[in-house]
């Protein structure tokens, strides 16, 4: 009988062993506690879920809490908090998670610090969380990094990276990004298509993917311009720019390369098959560019035009530069759409590449030139976009399905703005408002809170739980904070400021894993973060493999794909079961894994840009204010013989006392008047005080509704109005503006 080299034979079992799927790590804290693995801000809903596994992977010990539970203090182990868990549904075990669980809610202690949650009966406890101000603001610097460490082009060095994750510049050799050719004519002239962030973890760049984490991010720093800070540790620090619009500029600087003279952007940048190295540096395969697309082109006019407000509202030189350059490549786009609407929408083919062809379907690319349309009305005041749009948006899902989809969140927050314009047709404003916030109210979205649906408290359909789960719950989770931000339901602000929470804390370990979905956070205390994404850099076996077992682990700070109850490994593979992700409760569809074909992980912990924005943009509205913006308010014009300004608000505490400002251009002012402190978003320069239009109170629900007549030689926009709750130094409850 013929004998294998011993070598030989080793490598034949290593490489059996390679298609088995590895043991599960074990958790520091207890299976039968869910928290936000980071925190809760002091005045918000704290819930946690106690839980007995009961189907899945995790099935086995038995679990009733007893007859208290108590929060403690980290420092000494005191007692801050003591109650009762509540039975969900009468004890009936939730089929999508397999799970038997207890909601423990312990809202009112407000007392910063660190804690955790014990069941002193049973001997279960959390893990350590903390409550305070600013829980999530390190959280937030770790997520807006990620692009950090995704550039292309640029050296990860230190001071600006961490030692562990320094790398030289990538994809400048021969053949490599300066010297970029098309895929199809692999001989000609070369172009310079150097710079962009990696699209996920592959190394290549994608114009349709990239715009929408562009869109996320701008409406993230929209959120508090002044808030997001110049001292994030990236090479622009310091320039006196926030590092996130510093950070937007160099994934911009790259999609203004993928422009050509005629106004179109190139498809694309890619290797022409599936190879990668490990770090980015020594990956020095060819790269090619596709042909420009019509979908890419609608992209780099919506992302563009988008961009040239953000930048031009900017106070520096550079960025009102950079904005009107935007603001030409905006033009020169839709131009370019204009004047070739045969080739609208496009239907890229994908030719001489084998990776994804990124192309947006006729739908998307619809509503993607709406978003454009409304970008560029506003910059322009031009009424050829608005009457774009108005041609256009009732063909979307919203309308047309009554439907907020957390799928289409992206295109919703550009409706929502065109409905804040001064200009807009009122008809359509009020459309895209009432539908949206019906829908909303619907027992797709609130209702489903409300009815309890989900002990894990964030309700997430069977077929979401699909690859890219966690940006569809970041998704939902946001378009309740738009509900406040644009105040489409003021008597239901208070509802979708806790439903908003809700979905951030069920990224943050209040699922049935236990996970937090981001990668090597235990340093900010997540010891439920998870150790792997499926990312080139950070691949199987080496030394950026696993944050437990490898040498340095995955960068911090990467949101992965999530559960995927659809997850199968290819054909090819003839391993077990690789449970889980398979065979589970649909909620339990998740492993902590990286491995490449045949097991094919990334369709479940793979990074990706867009998932990162989404991550980042609803994480924003709770990291960066203190306290967060709970109050929703809206402000309608009302013309006519007897015009007047109707005012709605919602969201404050019952009774309370509040102010109203008013002035003709947002800004950034620091108000003090007795009982009140106030960081105003409004340019009330040079008498704050005369921009008080009233001192009233809310009533007993926390809601106000107003009318107040104006002068009909009073304009009535453009009009910027601030609502704040009266509360202590140094800050107040909260404020919100709108116009």
């Amino acid at each position: 009988m013929p004998r294998l080299h011993p070598f030989l034979l080793a490598q034949a079992i290593l490489a059996v062993l390679s298609l088995l799927p590895r043991a599960l790590p074990a958790q520091a804290s207890s299976l039968h506690v869910r928290v936000d693995a980071f925190g809760y801000l002091p005045a918000a809903p704290k819930v946690a879920v106690l839980r007995e596994p009961v189907v899945g992977y995790d099935a086995g010990p038995t679990y009733t809490p007893g007859a208290t539970i108590e929060v403690r203090r980290v420092r000494d182990g005191t007692v801050a908090w003591r109650g009762t868990a509540t039975r969900w549904n009468g004890g009936a075990v939730h089929a999508q998670s397999g799970d038997r669980c207890w909601s423990v809610d312990f809202s009112d202690l407000r007392e910063s610090g660190s804690f955790f949650l014990i069941d002193p009966t049973r001997g279960v406890r959390s893990e350590d969380f903390a409550i305070g101000d600013g829980v999530y603001r390190d959280v937030l610097r770790a997520a807006v990094r990620m692009y950090f460490y995704q550039r292309c082009g640029a050296a990860k060095a230190t001071p600006h990276a961490h030692p562990n994750w320094a790398d030289g510049p990538c994809h400048l050799g021969a053949g490599q990004d300066r010297d970029c050719r098309p895929v199809l004519a692999p001989t000609s002239n070369g172009r310079d298509l150097s710079g962009g962030w990696h699209d996920a973890g592959d190394y290549n760049k994608y114009v349709n993917y990239a715009d929408g984490a562009v869109h996320e991010l701008l409406h993230a720093y929209a959120i508090r311009p002044d808030a997001w800070p110049d001292d994030a540790g990236i090479p622009e620090s310091g320039n006196g720019v926030s590092d996130l619009l510093d950070e937007i500029r160099y994934e911009l600087e790259f999609l203004l390369k993928m422009q050509l003279v005629d106004g179109s952007l190139l498809h694309k940048v890619s290797v022409v098959d599936f190879s990668a190295a490990s770090p980015p540096s020594a990956d020095h395969g060819a790269r090619r560019h596709a042909p420009a697309t019509a979908s890419a082109t609608i992209s780099g006019a919506g992302v563009f035009g988008h961009a040239a407000l953000v930048f031009g509202a900017e106070t520096d030189a550079s960025s009102r530069a950079f904005a009107q350059k935007l603001r030409g490549a905006a033009l020169a786009a839709w131009g370019w759409l204009e004047a070739n609407p045969t080739r609208v929408p496009s239907s890229y083919d994908n030719a001489g590449f084998q990776s994804a062809a990124a192309e947006d379907s006729p739908y998307d690319q619809q509503m993607n030139r709406l978003r454009a349309a409304v970008f560029l009305f506003e910059l322009t005041g031009d009424a050829k976009f608005r009457a774009s749009f108005d041609s256009g948006y009732a063909q979307s899902h919203l309308i047309q399905w009554s439907w907020v989809s957390p799928y289409e969140g992206e295109y919703h927050e550009a409706f929502l703005r065109y409905t804040t314009l001064s200009n807009a047709t009122p008809a359509v404003a009020t459309a895209i408002r009432s539908v949206f916030a019906a829908s909303l109210a619907s027992a797709a979205h609130l209702g489903a809170i409300q009815a309890d649906v989900d002990p894990y408290r964030a309700p997430i359909g069977d077929n979401d739980l699909t690859w890219g789960s966690n940006r569809v719950i970041a998704a939902e989770g946001s378009s309740f904070a738009l509900a406040n931000r644009y105040g489409l339901d003021v008597r239901r602000a208070s509802l979708y400021f806790d439903a908003a929470q809700r979905y951030l804390h069920r990224l943050h370990g209040v699922n049935p894993g236990g996970h937090t979905y981001l990668t090597n956070m235990r340093s900010l205390g997540a010891e439920g973060s998870v150790d792997e994404t499926y990312h080139a850099w950070f691949a199987d076996g080496t030394a950026w493999d696993n944050a437990r077992t490898s040498r340095f682990g995955p960068a911090p700070g990467y949101l992965t794909g999530g559960v995927n109850r659809y997850y199968a490994p290819d054909p090819s593979y003839s391993g077990p079961p690789i449970a889980p992700p398979q065979n589970q409760p649909f909620a339990k569809c998740y492993r902590d894994w990286n491995a490449g074909w045949p097991q094919n992980s990334w369709a479940v912990t793979e990074c990706h840009i867009p998932y990162q924005a989404s991550y980042v943009r609803l994480l924003a509205e709770f990291a960066l204010a203190a306290p967060p913006v709970r109050l929703a308010l809206h402000v309608a014009r009302e013309p006519g013989p007897s015009p007047a300004i109707r005012i709605a608000a919602g969201g404050a505490t019952p009774v309370a006392p509040v102010a109203l400002f008013v002035a003709d251009r947002p800004g950034r002012f620091a108000l003090s008047l007795p009982g009140l402190c106030l960081d105003l978003g409004l340019g009330l320069l040079p008498r704050p005080e005369a921009n008080v239009v009233l001192w009233t109170t809310v009533d007993s629900s926390g809601v106000l509704a107003l009318r107040i007549p104006v002068a009909n030689s009073v304009p009535l926009y453009p009009w910027w109005f601030q609502l704040a709750e009266l509360g202590p130094c140094p800050t107040p409850v909260q404020s919100a503006v709108a116009r």
